[in-house]
């Protein structure tokens, strides 16, 4: 019996179309939260047909022998594949990539420099640029990309860790990386910590985390991507440790 029949409840592996009727919902559940965090530009139907060939991908792909549910693989490599769609008709100009990268290498000075977290005006003065440019830039690195295991991957800042390696050095190599951003998380502050978990883990919308933490809307987008930038920095230098 193949792996994905099992995962799907025994007998013969199952049909595209089984499959696809069974999966349906967690693409559609997993391409409108995508949508909540993206411009009107980006349609959720693109997402979703995206997410059925991850879907299927992941049909293909999947190994029960490494601790994960299907469905939990599948997951990641549906969200992978909408990545992948919307990296291919990114809309956001080069300026806006280059001043993330700059918002987490300042971060990385200054909490190298101060022993401790780094507070908005700190980044601010290291940048040279005023509390409201900083906070401006940050809704602008939101706008035009998604914080996801993928996007570190694509950065260089992680190995994959959608599916299986190629060999036990690649498996250790992800192992540790999710050790070092575990890490990474457990050293935001509470309040980061609990953006982060209500946004991915519980798929709230900016809106509803508001509500949660009785602020406004735009400071949890503040929040989070500030939060962002910092795990950025902070992996870059376990990237740097590990290497």
């Amino acid at each position: 019996m193949s792996p994905v029949a099992q995962a799907y409840g025994g007998g013969e592996p199952p049909r595209w179309e089984d499959l696809i009727d069974r999966y349906a919902p967690l693409v559609k559940r997993i391409a409108h939260h995508l949508r909540a965090r993206l411009p009107e530009s980006v349609q959720a139907e693109d997402l979703i047909q995206a997410g059925m060939i991850g879907l299927l991908e992941a049909a293909r792909k999947f190994e029960d022998n490494r601790g994960a549910s299907f469905e939990t693989y599948a997951g990641i490599r549906i969200r992978g594949a909408m990545l992948d769609e919307i990296r291919r008709g990114d809309w956001a100009p080069r300026s806006v990539h280059r001043k993330a990268r700059e918002i987490s290498e300042a971060i990385n000075v200054v909490e190298r420099r101060f022993g401790r977290e780094a507070r908005d005006h700190e980044v601010a003065a290291e940048l040279s640029i005023s509390i409201e440019e900083y906070h401006a830039s940050i809704r602008d690195s939101l706008s035009c990309r998604l914080f996801s295991y993928e996007d570190m991957q694509e950065d260089g800042d992680g190995p994959d860790i959608a599916g299986g390696g190629e060999s036990p050095f690649e498996d250790l190599a992800r192992s540790r990386f999710l050790d070092g951003l575990a890490d990474a998380i457990s050293k935001l502050s509470q309040r980061e910590q609990l953006v982060l978990s209500l946004y991915y883990d519980e798929e709230l919308n900016l809106k509803e985390i508001g509500a949660v933490l009785g602020v406004s809307e735009s400071r949890v987008s503040q929040i989070h991507g500030q939060a962002a930038l910092r795990l950025r920095a902070r992996l870059t230098n376990w990237r740097a440790v590990t290497e």
